[in-house]
């Protein structure tokens, strides 16, 4: 049954107004995924909404519509805040339909680990371009207790929590070093000096458990990068 939703957010983030608005709009590679639009207002993309709203560097929106009156929007209000920092007011409203519940819950989980990854992106990495890799782990992946699972391929424990160092080998990619930066049951953050990596737990809410990492270094190998993580997930749940 189709249920409208809506999911708010109001954080405050170590960058200026320019930089948020900019991170939002055409930097969205850099902690979320990226995006096709142009600047402006009607800019469209291949499988992006339409933006309704343009107003540099206060106001960002997008609308996507469908059959049955479904929608799916998303709004940015930005506002200068003392020492160099903003306050973005984020809501994600539309239409859910099917199992409403479980889509909602998987949203909502998900808006907090991408404005989080929006922080230390504005913070530690604001307008440096990202290679942008994504990867599904296996149907090995979508079982309870997949997450402990990776945990466990971390290294990390019960006892670990953001701010902790961390090291992995990646066999074809390299060896990561850098901290946690985010930790929960479903969400795993890990900044180096120069990349975001980010594990999905999507295995609860009927998914598999997927990797999507953000690479800031000059040259980063896209298709070898992705292949490399690919096969270690797949190692990891095999």
């Amino acid at each position: 049954m189709s249920q409208n939703f809506e999911i708010r957010r109001e954080v405050v983030l170590n960058a200026g107004p320019d930089e948020v608005f900019a991170a939002v709009t055409t930097g969205t590679g850099g902690w979320m995924f990226p995006s096709e639009l142009d600047p402006g207002v009607g800019s469209e993309g291949p499988d992006d909404p339409t933006v309704v709203a343009w107003e540099p560097p206060q106001k960002f929106a997008v609308r996507q519509e469908g059959p049955g009156g479904w929608f799916n929007a998303l709004e940015y209000l930005i506002e200068a805040r003392d020492g160099g920092t903003a306050a973005l007011r984020y809501v994600h409203s539309g239409i859910f339909t099917d199992d409403w519940d479980a889509q909602y819950d998987g949203a909502d989980k998900h808006t907090t680990f991408y404005l989080h990854s929006l922080g230390q992106y504005v913070q530690y990495f604001a307008g440096r371009a990202a290679t942008y890799i994504t990867t599904a782990g296996p149907d090995t992946s979508t079982g309870p207790g997949a997450m402990a699972t990776l945990r466990g391929a971390l290294s990390l424990t019960d006892a670990s929590a953001a701010g902790d160092a961390v090291s992995v080998d990646v066999p074809g990619f390299g060896t990561v070093d850098g901290v946690v930066d985010y930790l929960t049951p479903h969400f795993i953050g890990i900044r180096t000096a120069d990349a975001l990596y980010r594990f999905y737990g999507r295995n609860a809410f009927g998914g598999t458990v997927d990797a999507a990492h953000h690479l800031f270094a000059a040259g980063a190998d896209q298709e070898k990068s992705q292949d490399a993580w690919k096969s270690w997930l797949a190692n990891v749940f095999a």
